[in-house]
């Protein structure tokens, strides 16, 4: 372990100090609670300004991103976001706004609420927004809420269900239970797409709705779209959009002119905000012009969203203007196709054809095993891959393949940085099957290895304990 391995705790010496405040002259005018003060005094490190520097740089080294590396993170969009929206979003004029300011003082932010609403209804298709949902699942639960809004306006008290299917994104049927919907799975067929004749069979007086990402979680359009939407629409359901998949659909194809009433956009996946760890987010639901009336006003967020993350998506979008916006999707869409066509003969597909942003895999073609030896599983070639300086693509999901390896290029990548993955993917593949043992005991090059996740979701440790 390298002196700057250790934690701060551990660098700690008794009476070093890494600042210095003048002494307190004011009295104080409201002696704390007795109830609210320490018994003990709390354990801080004691330790100089240029160590604890020193610590969280390290720790921000360890760490991977998009700015630092490729991130070809299936289903989540993990884009490189220009820094011109960061300037935008930093602006005096914006950044020092406060949500309870009088209107007066607000005007410009109103106005690019107004004029980002505008933006997404031309590139969507739907007729209104509301920004108040702060991410994805929050959109979803909004969008559901106005679903059952809209029937129980109606009278329409018995549509209890709605339909998701078996490739969908998990906070889709997380969303319909919160929501109080009962859910009811569709299955794919072979080809991956939704079966038509068996969602007609599912189909009646207490469907609500169904939710759908289109293209899907496999990255393939749902060609029988228009069929779809005319059977929920006969049942008299509504069609709900995920749109964490709109990246290759923007000024290609409109989720509006396929028949869906409702759907949120992620604009910190598509329109070009930093994300992950938990935020920040952004997930602006917007419907049809017959459910203009059931939108939330101020119902799921405290205030009208998450500005910041509004401000860099209007940047995003009027930096590429309407003629660009269109180039994003078949970018992305060139280098979903150009990684799977360059890597199908060594990593198993499910599902051939064209895909749109990203694909799955399912496992290696040769994984190596023999007798005494396991073969190499996805796990082994994701933590295998950031050996060599990439980050892993989504594993495991969707749930339809054992061995599930799911890998989104994203339009912001070039072709020299996609051609390396493809070489390393390459390389894996073939270390796989002379010695599944290198990949077994990956990563090799990693501050830590492979740590115990389930249990650190589960039972975290949330403070510092000293192992002396």
């Amino acid at each position: 372990m390298k002196y700057y391995d250790k934690l701060v705790f551990e660098l700690s010496k008794e009476g070093r100090r890494g600042f210095s405040l003048p002494e307190n002259t004011f009295p104080s005018a409201a002696p704390l609670p007795a109830q609210l003060s320490r018994e003990s005094a709390l354990e801080l490190p004691e330790v100089s300004e240029p160590d604890v520097v020193r610590h969280y740089t390290n720790l921000s080294q360890m760490n991977f991103g998009v700015d630092t590396g490729f991130y070809p993170l299936g289903s989540c969009t993990m884009k490189y976001n220009p820094k011109i929206n960061e300037e935008v979003a930093a602006l005096q004029g914006f950044a020092d706004l406060h949500p309870l300011m009088h209107a007066g003082l607000t005007k410009g932010a109103l106005k690019v609420y107004q004029e980002m609403g505008k933006a997404l209804a031309a590139i969507t298709g739907m007729y209104a927004f509301t920004f108040d949902p702060c991410a994805g699942a929050h959109g979803e639960l909004t969008g559901l809420m106005i679903m059952r809004q809209y029937h129980m306006g109606r009278g329409d008290l018995a549509r209890t269900k709605v339909i998701v299917p078996d490739s969908a994104h998990g906070t889709n049927p997380a969303s319909a239970a919160v929501c109080g919907l009962e859910v009811v799975e569709v299955k794919s067929l072979e080809n991956g797409r939704i079966d038509v004749e068996a969602l007609k069979a599912l189909l009646g007086p207490d469907i609500a709705g169904i939710m759908m990402t289109n293209p899907n979680t496999l990255g393939l359009f749902e060609t029988q779209i228009e069929e779809i939407a005319s059977l929920v629409h006969g049942c008299g359901g509504l069609l709900y959009y995920d749109g964490a998949n709109m990246n290759p659909l923007m000024g290609v194809v409109r989720p509006g002119d396929m028949g869906f009433d409702i759907m949120h956009l992620n604009l910190h996946k598509t329109f070009s905000t930093p994300h992950g760890g938990g935020g920040p987010g952004s997930g602006p639901v917007g419907v049809a012009k017959h459910l203009e009336d059931c939108i939330p006003d101020l119902r799921v967020s405290g205030f009208h969203g998450n500005f910041g993350v509004i401000l860099r998506a209007y940047a995003y979008i009027l930096s590429l203007g309407k003629e660009h916006l269109r180039k994003v999707g078949q970018y992305a869409v060139l280098s979903a196709n150009y990684i799977k066509e360059s890597l199908k003969d060594v990593y198993k597909l499910p599902i051939e054809g064209v895909c749109k942003h990203e694909f799955v895999f399912d496992g290696l073609v040769n994984d190596g095993a023999r007798e005494g030896v396991p073969g190499a599983t996805t796990l082994d070639v994701a933590k295998r891959l950031l050996d060599y300086g990439f980050h892993a693509p989504t594993i495991y999901f969707p749930l339809l393949f054992h061995q599930a390896l799911m890998i989104e290029p994203t339009e912001t990548e070039s072709k020299e940085t996609i051609d390396a993955f493809i070489e390393v993917m390459r390389k894996i593949a073939a270390e796989a099957a002379e010695d599944p043992r290198i990949l077994h005991e990956a990563p090799h090059c990693t501050p830590i290895s492979r740590p115990d996740e389930t249990t650190a979701a589960r039972n975290p440790i949330l403070k510092y304990q000293d192992a002396r």
